[in-house]
This record gives C-alpha cells, structure tokens and sequence, in this order.
C-alpha cells in the first residue's frame, strides 16, 4: 500500500516537471518582441523636446506669448508628449534679468529645441547660443547671427495695414489711436502699417499714436486709452502684449456707462474677441490682427523633429504666407467695409502695394 502511494506520488512529481520543463522550453524559445529588450523595457525612439522662455508679458499675456504657448502645446499634443521633461514646457520672465538664467535651465533639462519668445529677448538667446554651438533655439521677433539658431520674423505691417483700414472706415469721429508697448521695429512696424491702412482709405484721418514703455503694464494701457477716448478717437490699435489688456478695461467701461458709445479695440496677435466681452450682447473688439506665431512654432518643431532645422536662416511670414492677418470680426464689420479690407490684402499679397516699415514723418 505504501509502495503504491509513493509511485502514484512520483509519477505526480514527474509529470508536473515535464510541464513546467515545456513551459521554460516555450518561453525561452520565444521571440522577442518588437522593439522589447531582453529586460522587457521599451526601446521606443526618443521624443523631440521642446520648451519656450517668455518675455516679461508672460504665457498668459492673451497676446504674443499665449500664441508661442498655444504652438508649444500643439506640438506636444500632435506627438504624444506630456508637459515636462522630455516632452514640452515653458519658463515664464518676471524681468528681463531672468532671460538667460530661464534658456539655460531649459538646456539643462534637456530640451532639444528652445525658444526665446520676443525681440527684447534677442541678446540673451545670442549669448546662450555661442556658448552652446550643440544646441538648438529659435528665436520670435528679431535676428541673430549664429549656425545653431533659427529667427523668425513676420510683416507685421502688411496686417497693421488692414486694421489701419478697417479703424478708418469704421470710425464716427474720424480719430482713431495706436498704444504701442516698447518703442523697438517690431512695434515700429504695426504702428507703420496701421498708418498707412488708415490713410489709404481716409487721407484726412487723425491718428494719435503712443508708446507707454511697457509690455505688462496693463494700468499704463488703461491710462493711455482713457486720454485718447476722452479726445475723441473711437477705434483703438494696440501692439502692447498684457499693457493692452488695460485698452479693453478702458473700452468695456466706457461701453457699460453708455451702450451707444461708438468705442472700439483693435487686438494684436491672437484673437481678442473675448477680450472685449461686456455682457452677452455686446464686445467691443472690432477684430484683430493676427499673427501666426502658433503656426511658426508648430512648423519649426516639426522640422528641427524631422533633422531639417533651418540654423543660421530668418524665416519671414506676410500676408502671402498667412502668417498676418485679421480675425472673424463676428459681424462687427460689415460686408462693404469687408470688401475694401479684402481688396487690399489681395494688392499686398501680390505685391502691388509695398507697407513700409517706419512711420513716414
């Protein structure tokens, strides 16, 4: 009885061995799987990293910095990346002191692109360029010399220009104003533009233009609209990054107080229209003059991803490259100011009409 037991007990013994025998035999045998390493981890391509550096207006300036950010985050939604290290990011500049000090914590992260997001942010990109001849940055809004770095301009005056026609034409008092942020050529050129548009369609225009020195001084923007609305003017441009936002504080109020109060703003770089929201019934932003500073970083990334980063170029977008332009007024044109508007971005697109740069004094 005994004996038997112990043979059925190692008949058991051996049968489960041969399993487990077949088992190891069938894994070990196994293929690896694609792009798996023996340790079982992902040898997946590494992702392309991008990160941009603000300037003082800040990431959410509603304006110039916001669209970088937007083009930013596009990249990394089109890529599967996820904020942080090794997919995308920003630094935001309280002060200009911080532009350097930000675009070298970027590089010690790691990131494959970096951005300097403004012209005022030209000298520190160039001298984190030269002592980083491996690495990659570009940089909105103004140039410099160097194999590693990639500018990108845009004809802001060509879609000045429209707003100039469209301020003009919708005007009542035949005064319309331009608040600029730091007086430097990238401003130089939507106040040029603007100029220019409005005089096109109304030689006897008055134009108050100025600068308050600032791009994150929002008091400073409201201040500079309520003298230029309280002397008439009625349609306002501002190329002031966050001081602009002041312009619609301004705007809105004088709208709340009198409903029928022709007052208007004119945005700059991203779509304000809900900028100029005073209730649900009415804005007071006429449109705004794009400029696709989302579509330029989408398109860099894209080629600094795919080995085709364009060091060393000035990359420039106008109206022909739909890189300026104005936004949906939603109603608040009509269609025979629309019409003209249309005319004349078709001449400048074609180069029938050349915008300058500077005002013509």
């Amino acid at each position: 009885m005994k004996k038997r037991k112990f043979g059925l007990v190692l008949s058991s013994v051996l049968a489960a061995s041969a399993i487990l025998g077949a088992c190891g035999t069938k894994d070990e045998e196994k293929p690896a799987k694609e792009n798996e390493t023996s340790s079982g981890e992902s040898n997946k391509e590494k992702a392309f990293s991008v990160a941009m550096v603000t300037d003082v207006g800040g990431v959410d300036d509603k304006s110039f910095n916001q669209s970088a950010w937007e083009g930013v985050q596009a990249y990394g939604k089109e890529h599967s990346l996820e904020k942080g290290d090794g997919g995308f990011d920003y630094l935001q500049s309280k002060t200009d002191a911080d532009y350097e000090t930000n675009l070298n914590n970027l590089l010690r992260r790691n990131f494959d692109l970096v951005y300097g997001i403004g012209f005022m942010m030209a000298d520190a990109v160039d001298a984190v360029a030269s002592e980083n001849p491996e690495k990659h940055f570009a940089l909105i809004d103004a140039e410099v010399k160097a194999d590693n770095v990639v500018n990108v301009l845009f004809k802001e005056q060509e879609g000045a220009f429209l707003a100039g026609v469209a301020a003009a034409k919708m005007s009542k008092s035949g005064k319309i104003g331009f608040v600029g942020g730091v007086d430097i050529p990238v401003i130089n050129r939507f106040e040029a533009g603007f100029f220019e548009g409005a005089k096109a369609v109304n030689p006897d225009i008055e134009i108050q233009s100025k600068y308050t020195g600032a791009f994150d001084k929002a008091d400073l923007g409201k201040i500079t609209a309520n003298s230029m609305y309280s002397s008439g003017v009625d349609v306002i441009f501002h190329a002031a990054g966050a001081t602009g936002n002041g312009v619609f504080s301004e705007a809105k109020e004088r709208k709340k107080k009198d409903p029928k109060a022709n007052v208007w703003v004119i945005g700059v770089d991203a779509d304000q229209y809900e900028e100029g929201k005073v209730d649900d019934k009415t804005n007071v932003t006429l449109t705004s003059m794009l400029k696709g500073v989302n579509k330029a970083v989408i398109d860099i990334s894209n080629k600094a991803k795919n080995g085709e980063f364009p060091g060393g170029k000035t990359l420039t977008y106008g109206l022909a490259e739909d890189g300026v332009k104005l936004a949906d007024s939603r109603g608040s044109i009509p269609e025979d100011v629309q019409k003209v508007i249309d005319e004349y971005k078709e001449k400048i697109a074609k180069g029938e009409i050349k915008v300058p740069e500077k005002v013509k004094k």
